[in-house]
């Protein structure tokens, strides 16, 4: 911390009035934001007394503050959240835009259709959810799909698609539909969507039956399985809720300089499921937990009731949810805030756990590590090969500084033409360090390919050329093809327990550094054999070959589309020209390769 006679002179004249701070670096980067019901006492606290590591951290940053009186409490809250949104201080818990819920949004007109959204702006829609997790959402979207002739285009075509052949839309495209059919199937998707499915399963059970009766076993077995995709989708906890209504619940625990936070979201007496983060604390406890659900607020919709602990002071947040906060002192309310609070401790408590005795493990793996080198090894380099007969060469290099993925200093190298698997670590290798030493660079403690003797011989050959001083090893595989072993640039075999922390550091390695070079070798290889099919249609240039990829994503995408969908896209003479083509990969030598 710098600046100390400037900071002293500000804290001298700071109000005892509600309002926001902003602490500032020296480079004048706003790098934390809070808010407080008396600035004067509030801001005094982080340059007085003791603090723990993570905040005595922050304070030993700041070169300076500014701050910013409001009117009330409920003015400073809605500030702290418009200035956290706007500086994404590096200090600040950040919860809004950590992870957006999808909803089930229910369009209206003349013919409505299912989406899953996380957007939820469109004030002509009706949403439900949130669904904490996506598969949830989209299984949720495909079943009433199935159940349910909504309409499923996005855009109405001018004639019938293979859903309506399908008996899965009344074709709106080309025909008027009574709206009183589409008013019955939103009212039944609602009730389903609230729990209510005892009417469709009596329908289906019945039609099921009457299907065996007609040795209709197929349409039997059709309709078994709706029933079955329906008591899944809609099985949950049940709450012991008479009311039914939609309650959110926050609760959260503090131990160890962190604070965990836990919200059951419970709809229709169901719990829908949970949301649960983990963060540093910079600030009182208090005001970090009113922050989040102010966050939280800011992008999900209310629901009829909000229950939070009773020893809150939860005025300004009443104020600017426009709701009234529920702190109950007893009854089923406060069972489930209980629920919420013992599942935060838990979450902690397992968290904490879980990184000891994952920090405990990669310090035996890295003492060993350093015992086998002679000397301390801090970042390791990998280098992995991927292609298919020489074609489509890349390589990838990760990095592990301390034990864990650096990300940020991953590299990829896309190798032009036939490559043996020797030559492209040879270029790989050679490209990398030349640039290292071109820019005057760090080199790595330790250079690991992923091979024997061969590759690691091709490595030396690069390495001596360019009088790199870095450590070389190999990792070697046993006759059942398992890695078992590390070897020198002389051949020398050091044999790895398999039980061994070490081992388990280099198979998470081994297995990063193959991810990562395969997942470069399919992008590479998609975007050939997707450039080299569509190259060979009239009609298609890049404008339309990214609308294609907005629309269907993929290759894959591309060949399960309809001649229907692609006309969403593409003139109907362009489409069926895709079509074509796509659907008789053999006219077309590149759309071969797999």
């Amino acid at each position: 911390m710098a600046n100390m006679e400037k900071i002293a002179d500000k804290l001298a004249i700071l109000p005892a009035q509600p309002g926001c701070y902003l602490m500032k670096d020296e480079a004048g980067t706003i790098i934390y934001v809070g808010k407080a019901k008396k600035l004067k006492n509030r801001v005094r606290q982080y340059f007085v007394g003791a603090h723990d590591f993570k905040t005595t951290r922050l304070v030993a940053n700041i070169d300076d503050f500014e701050f910013i009186v409001t009117g009330s409490e409920k003015e400073a809250l809605l500030l702290e959240i418009n200035l956290i949104k706007k500086y994404t201080p590096q200090y600040n818990i950040m919860f809004m835009d950590d992870k957006t819920y999808p909803y089930l949004k229910l369009t209206k007109g003349k013919a409505p259709m299912l989406k899953v959204v996380r957007n939820l702006s469109d004030k002509n829609a009706e949403y439900f959810g949130p669904f904490p997790e996506s598969h949830k959402a989209y299984q949720t979207m495909q079943l009433l799909n199935r159940l349910y002739p909504l309409r499923k285009c996005a855009t109405l075509p001018k004639k019938p698609c293979l859903y309506y052949h399908l008996q899965q839309c009344l074709a709106p495209c080309i025909q008027t539909i009574d709206d009183t059919i589409y008013q019955k199937m939103i009212a039944d998707i609602r009730k389903f969507l609230k729990g209510d499915v005892k009417e469709i399963i009596d329908r289906l059970q019945k039609e099921m039956e009457e299907a065996v009766t007609d040795l209709a076993f197929e349409k039997a077995q059709e309709k078994k399985e709706l029933i079955d995709s329906i008591l899944h989708v809609t099985s949950a906890q049940q709450i012991d809720f008479k009311d039914r209504k939609d309650r959110d619940a926050f609760h959260y625990y503090v131990d160890k300089g962190y604070i965990s936070i836990q919200g059951f979201l419970v709809r229709d007496g169901k719990i829908q499921g949970r949301i649960h983060m983990m963060k540093p604390l910079y600030d009182e406890a208090e005001d970090v937990f009113l922050s989040f659900v102010s966050q939280y607020y800011a992008s999900h919709p209310l629901p009829s009731q909000v229950l939070l602990p009773p020893q809150l002071d939860v005025e300004a947040l009443n104020e600017v949810l426009e709701k009234r906060i529920y702190q109950p002192l007893r009854g089923d309310k406060r069972k489930l805030l209980d629920m919420v609070e013992q599942n935060a401790k838990t979450a902690h408590a397992q968290k904490f756990e879980l990184s000891k005795r994952k920090s405990d493990e990669k310090e035996a793996a890295l003492k060993q590590l350093d015992e086998i080198m002679g000397k301390k090894i801090r970042r390791i380099e990998l280098f992995d090969n991927s292609h298919i007969s020489g074609s489509f060469n890349v390589s990838g290099m990760v990095v592990y500084v301390d034990g864990e993925p650096s990300k940020k200093d991953y590299r990829l190298f896309k190798l032009q033409g036939y490559r043996s698997d020797l030559d492209s670590m040879k270029e790989a290798i050679y490209r990398r360090y030349f640039r290292v030493l071109k820019e005057g660079g760090n080199f790595a403690d330790l250079l690991i390919v992923d091979g024997g003797y061969l590759q690691i011989e091709a490595a030396k050959e690069i390495l001596d050329a360019l009088e790199v001083p870095i450590l070389l090893y190999g990792l070697v595989k046993d006759d059942r093809h398992s890695t078992n072993a590390l070897m020198d640039r002389n051949g020398t075999r050091i044999p790895i327990a398999k039980d061994s922390p070490l081992f388990f550091l280099l198979t998470r390695m081994q297995d990063e550094v193959h991810r990562f070079a395969i997942s470069y070798h399919r992008k590479v290889r998609g975007k050939a054999m997707t450039r080299s099919i569509l190259d060979e249609v009239e009609g298609i240039g890049e404008v339309r070959k990214k609308a294609l990829f907005k629309r269907f994503h993929s290759l894959k995408g591309l060949k399960q589309a309809s001649i229907e969908q692609l006309q969403e896209v593409l003139p109907e003479k362009v489409a069926k020209n895709v079509y074509e083509v796509l659907q008789h990969p053999e006219r077309n030598e590149d759309a071969c390769i797999e």
